[in-house]
């Protein structure tokens, strides 16, 4: 972590929560929905694609899942009346992935129905390691049933690369990130550049099987590296995208548009914007910088 990182990460929780609003704007779309219609829409103006997720992820009843579940369902019947380009991305957590098992899947199922009832996507986020296992075994289950669901891997867990051989069985939709929880040595990557070296790998065994995928970095040497991947591959525009967080590098995804590569940007909104935006920053302090720098540019 670089000093800029550093200094941004330690000051924020001493600064009022507005001007920790002003700071996150560029990185969350807003409160409500309305806030996250006005965004995608600018962003598809922009000829980028959007990924929604409701923010809010502290669930400690079966009420508050089926709230979420809910406001999830508003999201898909949105973005259809709306006619946005967009889909949806959901935390387990937030559906009572730790409260039950069943809940949790019935609570993805009903979503994941309304969804292939307008064509649209969703994408099944992946959370901290005490997570991973029932993440993907939900995913599985519900991959039979939906062909429009997809599930993140994270390049920094040493596991990845056995499930990545597991899930390319079936040809499953990926998003591919480095990964931002702190986890042990004994079970995740903890050098910048053995994580680098295995998101690459994950990379080509997903593009080798032909699996959609979504390259989810800020990373200019991993962004290069997947280039040269897509070339080898010989992969069209509409096989794959590269996917950034609202507000982070807006120099780089405007290159990765000019050079026509497909563009995804993860709007995430909600009330729980404050705690997100500190949880955030302190897993991954680098982003803290990203968005700190972008506050002084006139670049979106």
């Amino acid at each position: 972590m670089n000093l800029l990182n550093r200094v941004v990460v330690a000051t924020l929780p001493y600064v009022p929560r507005l001007i920790v609003r002003h700071f996150a704007g560029r990185y969350i779309a807003g409160e409500t929905l309305q806030d996250a219609v006005r965004c995608v829409r600018q962003i598809n103006r922009e000829g980028k694609l959007a990924t929604l997720d409701v923010l809010g992820e502290d669930i400690t009843s079966e009420a508050e899942t089926t709230e979420v579940r809910e406001q999830s369902i508003q999201v898909l019947h949105t973005i259809a009346r709306e006619k946005l380009d967009s889909n949806l991305s959901i935390k387990l957590t937030s559906l009572g992935l730790k409260l039950r098992g069943d809940i949790c899947f019935n609570n993805v199922r009903e979503i994941l129905k309304v969804a292939s009832s307008y064509k649209n996507f969703v994408r099944i986020d992946m959370e901290d390691s005490s997570c991973t296992s029932d993440t993907i075994g939900i995913f599985k289950k519900l991959q039979r049933e939906f062909s429009g669901v997809g599930i993140v891997l994270q390049a920094y867990l040493k596991r990845s690369e056995e499930d990545v051989r597991d899930l390319i069985k079936t040809r499953t939709n990926f998003r591919l990130c480095k990964g931002i929880y702190k986890e042990p040595p004994e079970i995740a990557f903890q050098g910048k550049e053995e994580i680098r070296r295995n998101f690459i790998k994950l990379l080509g065994m997903m593009f080798e099987a032909g699996c959609y995928l979504g390259i989810a970095t800020h990373d200019t040497w991993v962004v290069n590296q997947a280039n040269g991947l897509i070339k080898k591959f010989g992969l069209k525009r509409d096989e794959y995208e590269f996917q950034m967080l609202l507000g982070v590098r807006p120099e780089l995804r405007k290159k990765l548009l000019r050079d026509g590569h497909r563009v995804r940007l993860y709007v995430p909104f909600g009330e729980q914007w404050y705690a997100y935006t500190m949880r955030r920053f302190k897993e991954n302090p680098e982003i803290a910088g990203y968005v700190f720098k972008a506050l002084f540019t006139r670049n979106v």
